[in-house]
């Protein structure tokens, strides 16, 4: 259970997170790790992800909570204009406004960029889409798996002679709401040192695209398209999955020292003198056999037995986990990678810890995903409205309180 702290990198940053489903919501969620206020604006009905499931977690959906944390809910009826007016109020208050809906979504509710820029010069608007902003597919929806395939990645995963694969995560989705964190904290850098807002162009195809760094390096240097390989890497060997006489162990080795330490502990000095592998290159080129010559040895002992050998060798190496087993891990644990909050609904949830520490300012686990409307009134009230008048724009369907 990690502590809550009140020191955080990003205090009084106001960010108001108008998305859905993965890539927007992550991205503010991110920022409310590091101790942004973030106000989650919902349409009647909610995100799409409290539907997502099974699994439910005492009727609150599993992919909603776990990225929705760190975050005020309100829902407004932004069909009405006293919705939108709401919205804009909103952020004239605030900091950034992140939104991943289709590009012209929120321009035709009078809620675009440059819809709101004249109420807050200084405002941080990113936008998250599956194509961009601009070019010929801008108008298209955006799916993780559709960027996955159009970037490349589904065609160098998996094996050799195994069907197209996507990764198994939603690593364009993710990718996209990782690069939109790191837009917004550059933008709101800029904007101290200069006092102007800027609009920000993220897409889930472009931050895939961007992710294949060993294979577009590869492609531009030989022009000759990279197949999948499995586990195996591009330009190293060995770096794979080997079989034991028990469960799998990935080897990492990443230069010839490393190669030297590996044989001696295998007890196969003869290999650094086989003329297939006297080199990182000669290795890579012959790959197969090379696979088969290691994993004919490592089948004759258990994994963690090849495991304290190599570590005891200094071989980089792990275990294959499962899920569980990372979150059974001693190190994975001592550095908080699980932490609980208590949700009204679902009581104790688990959630992945941040990977960021900071030496001054932690990362803060504050609030868990908020229920459908869960904060409206005190958002509301937070605007200035009175109780008398809350009460009307929930009786006119403007806004939903939990």
């Amino acid at each position: 259970m990690t502590t809550m702290r009140n020191a955080t990198v990003l205090d009084g940053l106001v960010v108001i997170d108008a998305g859905h489903v993965m890539a927007g919501p992550f991205c503010a969620m991110l920022l409310g790790d590091l101790g942004a206020d973030v106000i989650k604006v919902e349409r009647p009905g909610g995100d799409d992800t409290r539907r997502f499931g099974p699994p439910f977690v005492q009727g609150e959906s599993a992919a909603f909570l776990a990225v929705n944390r760190n975050k005020r809910g309100v829902c407004l009826n932004l069909k009405t204009e006293e919705g939108r007016q709401l919205f804009r109020e909103l952020v004239a208050r605030a900091d950034v406004v992140i939104e991943n809906y289709t590009p012209g979504t929120m321009a035709r509710l009078g809620l675009g960029y440059e819809d709101l820029r004249p109420l807050n010069p200084g405002l941080i608007y990113c936008s998250i889409s599956g194509f961009g902003q601009t070019g010929p597919y801008r108008n298209r929806g955006g799916f993780d798996l559709v960027a996955q395939a159009m970037s490349g990645l589904i065609s160098v995963t998996g094996h050799p002679d195994g069907p197209p694969t996507k990764v198994g995560v939603p690593l364009s989705d993710l990718g996209a709401g990782l690069y939109a964190a790191q837009a917004v904290l550059a933008a709101y850098i800029h904007r101290l040192r200069t006092g102007e807002g800027q609009h920000l162009d993220i897409s889930l195809l472009e931050a895939a695209v961007s992710l294949t760094v060993w294979e577009s390096a590869s492609y531009f240097a030989t022009e000759i398209v990279p197949p999948p390989m499995g586990s195996a890497h591009r330009l190293l060997a060995p770096y794979q999955v080997f079989p034991t006489a028990g469960d799998p162990i990935v080897i990492g080795v990443g230069n010839q020292r490393n190669w030297t330490r590996l044989c001696e502990a295998l007890g196969r000095e003869d290999l650094p003198h086989d003329e297939r592998f006297s080199t990182n290159e000669l290795r890579t080129r012959n790959q197969l056999e090379l696979a088969e010559e290691l994993s004919g040895t490592f089948k004759t002992r258990q994994a963690s037995d090849w495991l304290g050998r190599l570590e005891a060798a200094g071989v980089p190496a792990g275990p294959v986990y499962d899920i569980e087993d990372v979150y059974q891990d001693p190190h994975l644990q001592e550095r908080g990678m699980r932490v609980r909050l208590t949700h009204p609904h679902a009581g104790p949830v688990d959630h992945i810890g941040s990977p960021i520490h900071f030496s001054l300012t932690p990362v803060s686990y504050r609030r868990p995903a908020p229920l459908l409307g869960q904060h409206s009134e005190e958002i509301l009230t937070w605007l200035g409205y009175s109780q008398a008048e809350i009460t009307q724009l929930k009786d006119q369907g403007v806004v939903t309180c939990a």
